[in-house]
């Protein structure tokens, strides 16, 4: 699926080709401190399809949790919206945060991980009262 994406502010635009099958969100306690919220949704680009369309990311290298694996993770420097992760060295996929993509609507989640850090009222979320506006 062809998809595009931006950060808030607009600053860094991409373009990509995903595999909706592949969307994921992840609970773990480094994606809560990273998203600011209880979790981050994900779906993977091959590196051949993911192109910067405007911007230049910053990134930073971190040791990714109990996994030991570092990732780059990069977002843009004006606003600060996270835009993807990837391997340090050459990598192969882009880990990109689908909150970015204009096609959003269209994915569902097809896993998750680290699910023994998911936050107690996760689950119970369709049973908030909820307002369609503000």
């Amino acid at each position: 699926m062809k998809i595009d994406g931006r950060c808030h502010c607009g600053a860094i635009t991409f373009d990509a080709e995903v595999d909706p099958t592949t969307v994921s969100i992840c609970h773990c306690v480094d994606c809560q401190t990273l998203t600011g919220s209880a979790f981050r949704t994900t779906v993977s680009a091959p590196a051949a399809t993911f192109v910067l369309r405007s911007g230049a990311p910053k990134s930073y290298i971190k040791t990714t949790a109990e996994s030991g694996t570092k990732r780059r993770h990069a977002f843009c420097p004006d606003c600060g919206t996270p835009i993807y992760a990837c391997a340090i060295e050459a990598p192969t996929r882009y880990s990109l945060r689908v909150g970015t993509i204009a096609q959003r609507a269209a994915f569902t989640p097809r896993g998750q991980t680290w699910r023994r850090s998911a936050l107690d009222w996760v689950d119970a979320l369709a049973a908030v009262p909820a307002s369609e506006k503000g």
